[in-house]
Parts: structure tokens; sequence; C-alpha cells
């Protein structure tokens, strides 16, 4: 925002008041990258100006700023309580060496791009890598950001562009691509890699992930470049049995091993203060059914309740093909409609919306997506998730 007029002051006035008593509000911001003015005397009076609204509005709370700026003290800076950092985390530690006593956060980090089980970059498709190896100019990886605020005090922490990819401002490609790559999630909610990299260090679960899968029939006896990610105190890998060698894991980091692929298993095998965990992948056969996974089965009847099903396609022994990309078909027996599909390929032009009679979607790299509305009766309604040559899959769905 950052403008002082009075149709923005009263936004910023209506958005305080409107927000105040939710509990999850704590920290107020003034605006986000206005390069004209943020560094300058006008962009340090507009800020003063909606400080001072904000402070009348609510007291008990304080503001920042989201400034895409180095070690700058000029403008919005010199009046800002806290700090916001869009990116260029490699000047926050001057910044803080010569403003002490000023609090420091990551309003906008990371934006690594990434595309779901890709593993290498593909121009003509749209496609990066599923690892933390690829950054916008502007923007870091996951593990170079996040380290420098774990490890050191003065930051409060910071929010990641982003959770999810989302439609348009496609990056670091451009049109026939649809949407960016910055998620930890794509656009279904299917994690990607980097998804587990957060998970490790910022929960207590128990994290033990290899990456990438395991079909390479066109790689044998070529190197693979294997990542671990974990927050357990070493890890050991093993190819059908054999050590390929133990590793120490480094707080807020990941492992690699350079692997020359051969079919079979890929297992990893931990200890977290003294507890064993282990995780594999596995080469796949064909698939040969699929497989739907809803996230609840019993849906309100009130014409606004859903789900989300998953789907993914397995081989004869139930094991997820992560390179399937078969066309699924979907119809419904009951009183309930669907209302989208995806897949999450940033590529893909597939509708997101069919006619009631022709919903369908490919799958991308082994998964897609179906969402489901209830209508204002109750009863079951049945799902049936078809491709031609594979065994079919049906849910029940209970509308109350």
């Amino acid at each position: 925002m950052l403008n002082s007029s009075s149709e923005y002051t009263d936004q910023f006035k209506r958005l305080i008041a409107r927000d105040r008593n939710h509990p999850s509000v704590f920290l107020w911001s003034i605006g986000n990258e206005e390069q004209t003015i943020q560094g300058n005397d006008y962009g340090k009076k507009i800020a003063q100006t909606l400080l001072s609204i904000q402070k009348d509005l609510d007291p008990s709370r304080t503001s920042t700023y989201a400034a895409d700026m180095g070690n700058d003290f000029k403008g919005v800076n010199e009046v800002i309580p806290i700090r916001g950092f869009n990116y260029r985390e490699y000047a926050v530690a001057d910044y803080h060496r010569d403003h002490p006593n000023q609090p420091l956060l990551g309003t906008e980090m990371g934006s690594t791009v990434t595309t779901r089980g890709i593993y290498v970059t593909d121009s003509i498709r749209g496609y990066v890598p599923d690892q933390d190896i690829t950054a916008p100019w502007w923007a870091s990886k996951a593990e170079v950001w996040w380290k420098l605020a774990a490890e050191n005090k003065y930051w409060l922490g910071g929010f990641v562009w982003t959770g999810f990819d989302y439609r348009g401002e496609p990056t670091p490609f451009h049109w026939p691509n649809i949407n960016s790559h910055f998620g930890i999630m794509d656009t279904c909610g299917f994690p990607k890699n980097i998804y587990y990299y957060y998970q490790s260090w910022w929960t207590d679960k128990d994290i033990l992930h290899i990456s990438p899968h395991w079909n390479w029939p066109e790689k044998v006896g070529k190197p693979i470049d294997v990542w671990v990610n974990s927050n357990a105190d070493d890890v050991e890998l093993f190819l059908n049995g054999k050590s390929l060698g133990k590793k120490v894991m480094p707080r807020n980091s990941h492992l690699q091993w350079e692997v020359n692929y051969e079919p079979g298993i890929l297992e990893a095998i931990a200890f977290k203060k003294g507890r064993k965990l282990t995780s594999k992948v596995e080469t796949t056969g064909q698939a040969i059914k699929v497989v739907a996974t809803p996230e609840k089965n019993l849906i309100l009847a009130d014409g606004k309740d859903g789900t989300v099903v998953n789907i993914s396609l397995v081989d004869e022994n139930g094991r997820e093909v992560p390179n399937a990309d078969n066309i699924i078909s979907f119809s419904l027996i009951g009183n309930a409609k669907i209302i989208g599909v995806g897949n999450g390929d940033p590529s893909s032009h597939e509708t997101d919306k069919c006619s009631d009679t022709a919903w369908q979607r490919s799958a991308f790299n082994g998964k897609c997506q179906v969402i489901i509305q209830s209508k204002k009766t109750n009863g079951t309604v049945t799902l049936v998730a078809k491709s031609n040559g594979l065994i079919s899959a049906s849910v029940i769905f209970n509308l109350k």
C-alpha cells in the first residue's frame, strides 16, 4: 500500500478495525516493495502517517514494511519498528550490525523454483528440477535463507514465497507455463521435495525422505544425484542391500550421495537419539490400478461442503508409479457434483472445469486430483475413477 491518500488510509483503517481482534494477527504491514518511494523522504513521511493510524487503532501491536532493499537506512527504514526483508538476505548481517536494536523479519524469503517429480531442467516443457538448486536472481534457495535465520537470534524468522504454486506469474519460464514454480507444494497440494526440507527443521516429526524416485531405465550404470532430507543424527544409504556410506546430518541442511543407478531398492537407515528410522524408494512395475484417497468420506449435505480426492496409479505390488501419466476419467453416482480436477502440472492446458459428462484429467508424475461438492440431499454418493486398461477405483461418501 504505502499511500497516505484518503482512499488508502480509509482502507488501512477498515483493515485494522476488521482484524484487530483476531489472535492470529501478531503484526501489521504498511506496504510491500514500493520501489520508487521506499528509500526516500516521501516514503518516510507516508510511513509515519500509517504508523500513527496503526498505533491509534491498535496500540497492542506494531508494524513492519516489506522492503526489497539491502543495508539501507533511508526512507521507510528510518521509522519502521521492525525491518522487513524481501530477499536480500545477504545484507541482513550488515544491517543488524549497523542497527543492533531493530528487530528483523524475513517478510518474503526463499522462492526456490521446483517442479514436482521432475529432475532435469526442461525449457521446452517449462520444468525445473524438484530439488533446492534453482532460484531466480532476486531470490535465494531454501537452505541459504533458513540457515541464516535459524542460526542468528536477531532474525524473528521468515515467510516463504510460497506455500503453494499459484496460477499466473510463471517463473522462471513464461507461456505456455500457466503457473509459478515457487510452491513448497504444487497447485493440488501435492508435496515437492522442498516440503520435506522445511518439515525436517520446522517440526518435531521424524523425517527421513529420499529423492528422486527410482524408475530410471534409461540411466542404468549412470550416476544419479540422491538427496536425503532428515532431522536424524546420521543416515546410511543402501542400494539393494549394499551400503553406500553413512553420513552425519548437518543441522538445517540435507545429505547427498552420487549413486550409479541400478533398479531395485534404495533405502536409508537413520538414527535419531538412538531410535532407528527407515525409508525407501523402489523401482516399480507398470501401473495397473487406480487408487482414490479421499480427504474425508462424510460430507455435509448443505450444498457447500466438499472433499478433495487424490488419485494415484500403482503397480501390481501397490507401489505408486512415479512417472505415470494415464488419463483418468471421473463419474458420480448420487446427489453431488464434481467441481474441479487438477494434477499440479505447471504446463498443463487441460481444462479444470469439464462438462458434467466428461470429467477427466491426466496424471502428472503419478498423481491427479478431483474435488466433489455436496448438494442439499442426504444419502450416499459413489465416485468412480477409471483409466483404459487399468483397474478402476471407487469411493463411497455419506451426505448428511
